[in-house]
């Protein structure tokens, strides 16, 4: 293993390949929204660390999404600034392996994280009575726990898989970070494994969980249906929807990515997509959360008048 991965011991970010004045403007707005994205996502982490109202099951999983959110964002987006303004783009073989497994680790965890929040709003919604016995505190620590371990155990199983080809060619990278698909065209050697992995992977937790929270809402809006008071299916519509514009973006991209079929054009789309993964997903999340979410922006009115005092 070590002798074939010795052939290549760097590798170089092509990324957007622009002008000069064009990468350096790109450098200042992304470094402006991935300085929201650590603020925003920062700020409901300690919304609901610092307020008793928001320790339940709902805003126990929104904070591990903030959590993920900023490692996803953290993982990528300080090289790719970097490599905007300068012109050492290189990356060591060890790193960019690293890259990639937080990369996947962290993007299947989100998938299973969303798949909890999704199961949470069920139980909340459709069977109320129970809702305290069935999301007790164990039920919660164990879906996140599961969540974790399960993500990064199938990304280590990637990584493994891509340590072990043959790197002789080409050592230029056609993204602005170490994404997988990108990186196994570089091997000299075949690799229908990693892609039967990678797309059997897909399908587990890209078309599984996708089905089962389809599945999920749609008993959650027939219940709402049914609820008698037009503020209490307006609260549930409210809490549910932010959900689901966080599912919709997440899955949506992903099986775009993923599972559609290669094409000329598609390196290039990929990064675009890419951008919205690393930049746009990790500051939208928290602001749909917050700003369609009341129990959020009374908690936050709330700091910021103890604050204020």
């Amino acid at each position: 293993m070590g002798g074939n991965r010795s052939w290549v011991t760097e590798f170089v970010l092509l990324g957007f390949q622009l002008s000069a004045q064009t990468e350096l403007l790109l450098f200042w707005v992304f470094s402006l929204l991935y300085t929201c994205s650590l603020l925003a996502n920062g700020m409901i982490f300690v919304l609901i660390c610092l307020d008793q109202r928001l320790h339940t099951p709902m805003y126990f999983f929104l904070s591990h999404l903030a959590i993920i959110d900023v490692s996803y964002a953290s993982n990528n987006v300080p090289k790719m600034l970097a490599n905007l303004v300068t012109q050492n783009r290189t990356i060591s073989f060890v790193p960019c392996i690293m890259q990639t497994f937080l990369y996947l680790g962290l993007a299947d965890a989100e998938c299973l994280i969303l798949l909890a929040m999704s199961y949470d709003r069920y139980v909340a919604i459709c069977h109320p009575l129970q809702y305290t016995v069935i999301m007790s505190w164990t039920m919660c620590m164990v879906l996140a726990a599961t969540s974790w371990s399960f993500g990064f155990v199938l990304a280590l199983v990637h990584a493994v898989l891509l340590v072990r080809l043959p790197f002789c060619g080409s050592w230029e990278v056609n993204h602005f970070f170490c994404e997988i698909l990108s990186v196994l065209k570089l091997a000299c050697a075949d690799t229908w494994l990693n892609k039967v992995v990678i797309f059997a992977a897909a399908v587990l937790l890209l078309v599984g969980p996708l089905c089962l929270v389809l599945v999920s809402y749609t008993h959650i809006v027939w219940a709402i249906l049914k609820i008698q008071s037009g503020e209490g299916r307006r609260k549930a519509f409210s809490t549910c929807s932010s959900h689901l514009c966080v599912v919709g973006l997440f899955f949506g991209i992903a099986m775009v990515v993923y599972m559609v079929p290669d094409s000329s054009q598609r390196e290039e789309k990929e990064k675009i997509l890419a951008l919205f993964y690393n930049l746009l997903n990790p500051m939208l999340n928290p602001l749909i959360y917050s700003l369609r979410n009341a129990q959020v922006k009374d908690a936050l009115c709330k700091a910021l008048q103890v604050r204020a005092r």
